[in-house]
């Protein structure tokens, strides 16, 4: 069985050579002091953590499982004691404010950590996964003595939370969650109603939980401006249990090792978090946080499954690869053969391309909170308003359709248990859904966002993508033409959508994947310029080029076909 192992040097040389992280980020009074050594020896430790302590019981959680008795959930062998670790040492916090426990490290370290976790074990990685959510929801909205009681907790890990959304009858639809919260004389709140779908609703692995409960008051008005947030423990202050009950575990297709929970709340004493019927608001500053997260999830279980596919075809001897002589000592391992290589190559150019993104967007969301400058917070703000959607998107797709290209290359191999490469593709394909599933991602992109001004604010910001482009390297040109070519369709869905207002819903996810695709194209323009020509970099951006690129015309075609039916 292949063990992902942390790419620590790669993620570290384009994070300071390309994204150029430290130099940017030292602009910030916040972290002046973070240099691009530390950051590197932060990487470097805790992908050692990773790769020792967390990636070897991937195996075993998936086989075992998180176990439901009577209400409680026990986590697989070695989950709880892994996690005792990994707060102890520091690791949730990274990125929390110093005052309230953290290490007042840039969000794109914790951003990191997380991409490296998922790799190494997906369904573990859910436990601690919403912590940073949780604590900027808490610290943006929660009052003084929430905040008092639970946001050192939260921050540095030593209590676990949830976000308690969905409802049986109400998926994506959050507008018609039929939850309750009842108001007391003590200030309090009474929550009840049953929500499904909560990663670690119930677990041994904190000493406490903190559930983020959306639910309507009584006098709320219907849909989503009805929904207030309001903070449910498991436990509280006098170590009395709270009715909130784990009434099953669902049995999925994948992260078996993480409980998927069935949450029924029987008037549990809660407490508002933000104003009344703002609920959504506050639950956002979580979601928007955890979208990046789920984008890093994606390229860290591609990475996996890379690692997994690249390791096997450099072992595998089958027939000699067309174009090798037969004295070529390595002529007849599977790697050489072109069918595998397109294969390793063109997914080795999503995962280093998506790093470059996904880091930028992390560092981005440290400029638009700590920059002193209005139009550079604003210009982060808007990186971050187009980028995470298609991100998330683009990532979590590609983890599952790329890992099980990878799998391919192990053949039968990969379709049994031995490899562990089955497990990866599993476990990927619910990051497609949660945090606002795929499509929703790309109406999101193109409606709410894109088409809402007419395309002035994305044609700001393709501007800016430009202007990073340094046009006498003789890839780039190639790379103008492309974000030209999504300028011009982007045009014409500005006007066709004036006049069919579902135009836009038909081809959101075909305009999110040629935006992904001109974001990876600018990514490898980057990356380019500073890598050694050394196979490494050089293979994964011919597939760019070659197998990923050409994708572009055929979404466009797509679209401009749905343009030629909207009337005149």
């Amino acid at each position: 069985m292949s063990v992902y192992q942390p790419p620590t040097q790669d993620m570290q040389w384009l994070l300071a050579a390309v994204v150029q992280a430290p130099a940017a980020l030292q602009q910030l009074q916040a972290f002046a002091e973070v240099d691009e050594d530390l950051m590197a020896q932060v990487l470097e430790e805790s992908g050692k953590f990773v790769g020792e302590a967390i990636a070897p019981l991937n195996r075993q959680g998936d086989e075992v499982g998180a176990q439901w008795k009577d209400g409680s959930v026990t986590m697989p062998p070695g989950f709880k004691d892994a996690y005792a670790a990994f707060w102890h040492a520091g690791w949730p916090a990274l990125a929390a404010d110093v005052e309230d426990g953290g290490q007042g490290l840039p969000s794109v370290l914790a951003a990191m950590l997380y991409e490296m976790l998922s790799a190494a074990n997906h369904a573990w990685t859910m436990a601690p996964g919403l912590l940073h959510g949780a604590y900027e929801c808490l610290k943006h909205h929660g009052s003084e003595a929430l905040q008092k009681r639970y946001l050192e907790k939260i921050a540095t890990g030593e209590w676990l939370a949830t976000m308690c959304l969905t409802e049986a009858h109400a998926g994506s639809d959050l507008g018609l969650a039929r939850t309750k919260a009842v108001p007391q004389a003590d200030g309090s709140y009474r929550v009840s109603g049953t929500k499904i779908f909560i990663s670690g609703g119930e677990h041994d692995l904190s000493d406490n939980i903190v559930h983020l409960v959306l639910a309507r008051l009584p006098d709320a008005p219907p849909g989503p401006k009805g929904l207030s947030l309001f903070l449910v423990p498991k436990y509280y202050e006098d170590g009395s249990r709270s009715a909130a009950y784990c009434d099953r575990i669902e049995e999925k297709m994948g992260l078996h090792g993480s409980p998927t929970c069935v949450m029924r709340f029987e008037d549990a004493t809660g407490w508002i978090v933000g104003e009344p019927g703002r609920g959504l608001n506050a639950m956002f500053v979580m979601m928007n946080a955890a979208r990046l997260h789920v984008a890093l999830q994606g390229i860290g279980l591609l990475e996996a499954a890379w690692q997994t596919a690249d390791t096997y075809s450099r072992e595998r001897r089958q027939m000699r690869a067309p174009g090798r002589g037969r004295s070529a000592a390595e002529a007849d391992l599977i790697a050489e053969h072109p069918a595998m290589r397109r294969i390793l190559d063109t997914q080795r150019a999503w995962i280093d391309g998506g790093r470059v993104l996904a880091y930028r967007t992390a560092v981005e969301l440290d400029m638009g909170k700590h920059h002193a400058d209005t139009a550079r917070r604003e210009a982060a703000q808007r990186w971050c308003s187009f980028v995470t959607p298609v991100i998330k998107a683009a990532f979590t797709q590609q983890a599952f359709y790329g890992g099980s290209e990878c799998l391919q290359v192990l053949g039968g191999h990969g379709y049994v248990r031995e490899w562990g490469i089955e497990q990866i593709v599993r476990d990927a394909r619910v990051a497609m859904i949660y945090e606002g599933t795929n499509e929703i991602q790309a109406i999101d992109l193109l409606v709410r966002k894109v088409l809402a001004d007419a395309g002035t604010s994305f044609g700001n910001w393709l501007d800016g993508l430009v202007a990073e482009l340094d046009l006498a390297v003789p890839s780039h040109p190639r790379v103008l033409q492309r974000v030209e070519a999504l300028r011009s369709v982007t045009r014409q869905l500005c006007e066709a959508g004036q006049r069919d207002a579902t135009l836009a819903y038909w081809v959101a996810d075909d305009f999110l994947r040629v935006v992904a695709i001109v974001l990876l194209d600018w990514a490898w323009a980057q990356i380019g310029v500073r890598a050694p020509a050394l196979a490494r970099w050089t293979q994964p951006m011919q597939a760019m080029e070659r197998w990923i690129a050409p994708e572009l015309r055929t979404r466009i075609a797509v679209i401009e076909s749905a343009l030629a039916g909207v009337p005149a």
